[in-house]
């Protein structure tokens, strides 16, 4: 994964790309984590099918996977950050959006997705906020597609089943 991540960044920083989905996991694949010790059952890796590991449990196993993931991301933007590009440094050029399949395995609960931004847009994304859309009615992940599409001057009139951004972003 981290060989994956470094020829992303390879990509940005040589402008070949400007744009790009890295999709670590597929939930309803048959990856396992053997190289992550289980706690889950002693003296062994992660190596039971991740579906079953994410969608029926949130033990500790579940965190230890999807910790590994955070760890990815955050790798992913200390090599974004310590390229200059310009008056900034390539993480403050670009938009990373890390999220998941769901919120919590044990409820199958996708009613409240975690979802992580981080970057500057250039300057147009508001950094060290902490958002909470529960309840509200603008609270579309086609919306905030939207919106980060906007900090891209990308403006389609609709996108899925969004007619405008967020409020906030």
């Amino acid at each position: 994964m981290k060989l994956i991540c470094d020829i992303l960044v390879l990509g940005f920083q040589t402008d070949t790309r400007r744009i790009t989905t890295l999709k670590l996991n597929n939930d309803h694949s048959a990856l396992r984590f053997p190289n992550l010790p289980s706690v889950q059952q002693p003296g062994h890796g992660i190596d039971y099918m991740i579906h079953h590991l994410l969608s029926h449990s949130d033990g500790e196993d579940f965190l230890k996977v999807n910790q590994f993931f955070t760890e990815q991301l955050a790798y992913l933007a200390r090599k974004l950050d310590a390229i200059q590009e310009g008056p900034r440094m390539l993480l403050d050029n670009t938009i990373l959006m890390h999220c998941s399949s769901m919120m919590a395995g044990a409820k199958h609960a996708n009613d409240q997705l975690p979802i992580i931004v981080l970057g500057g847009a250039g300057g147009l994304l508001k950094k060290g906020q902490a958002l909470d859309y529960t309840g509200k009615s603008e609270r579309q992940m086609c919306r905030l597609f939207m919106s980060m599409m906007g900090k891209m001057d990308v403006r389609p009139k609709t996108f899925g089943d969004a007619k405008r951004m967020l409020e906030k972003v």
